[in-house]
């Protein structure tokens, strides 16, 4: 399962400091997961306050 970063994302950078592979940076807009890096662990699912990141 994938995650991404949806258009709902407000660039908290809350996602950032819970990822514990640190597979998640800072985009032209938003925060960004790289998907080579990401475990699928689902932290930053249960982090965002928006609900921006979602599983594909």
């Amino acid at each position: 399962m994938a995650y991404i970063i949806s258009g709902e994302c407000i660039a908290c950078g809350g996602c950032v400091t819970e990822c514990p592979v640190e597979a998640i940076s800072k985009g032209d807009d938003r925060y960004i997961i790289n998907a080579d890096e990401c475990v699928d662990c689902g932290v930053c699912e249960e982090t965002c306050p928006t609900g921006a990141i979602i599983s594909e």
